[in-house]
């Protein structure tokens, strides 16, 4: 079993077991540095419980943006030399590039759309990005995305399908959209630095 695999299945398992808390602990840890993204635990908990999508939305967004706060600030504190760390350094330039042109655009965007978030958050401290404006922007950017996900989880759980086919439809809606997320941002954005 690969790495990525056992991560994602201990994710399931152990922070779906822990439920909204559980969905709060990934949102904080993979804002920083975890690489399963909270969509995955985010959709199973809707698709179990599609009365609560907004709560479970709400959930990952003050998760999400809290960690990105944490990330923000170790960005800061450790410089360039965090950065350096963890992650490769064609992706350090590429970031600060965008972080230089658009600033909270570049903050949205990695929000929003497939973009690795935690590399903006904790690249966001390291360029000394306005606190302030970074957080709104994360609130509204992985508010919109946390809030489509799971509406859109909900919706399919609702329809009359049995769970594992609801869930299976839900994760292919999901990764559609991502899919076209991550085309627009790719053809209209990213390509441009």
């Amino acid at each position: 079993m690969s790495i990525g695999i056992g991560l994602l299945r201990w994710t399931t398992e152990t922070l779906g077991a822990l439920g909204v808390y559980g969905l709060f602990i990934l949102a904080v840890i993979e804002s920083i540095f975890f690489p399963i993204p909270v969509d995955v635990l985010l959709i199973i908990l809707v698709a179990l419980n599609p009365a609560f999508w907004w709560w479970f939305a709400i959930v990952a967004v003050v998760g999400s943006v809290l960690g990105a706060m944490v990330g923000y600030w170790l960005g800061y504190l450790g410089e360039i030399v965090l950065l350096e760390r963890l992650f490769k350094k064609k992706h350090i330039e590429k970031v600060h590039n965008l972080f230089n042109k658009y600033e909270t655009g570049a903050i949205f965007i990695a929000g929003f759309t497939p973009i690795p978030y935690k590399v903006f958050a904790v690249a966001a401290g390291v360029f000394y990005i306005r606190f302030w404006p970074f957080v709104i922007t994360s609130f509204v950017a992985r508010g919109l995305r946390f809030f489509i996900v799971a509406g859109v989880a909900a919706w399919v759980a609702q329809l009359d399908m049995s769970f594992p086919a609801a869930l299976v439809n839900a994760l292919t809606i999901f990764l559609v959209l991502l899919g076209v997320e991550a085309w627009i941002a790719w053809k209209l954005w990213w390509k441009k630095i």
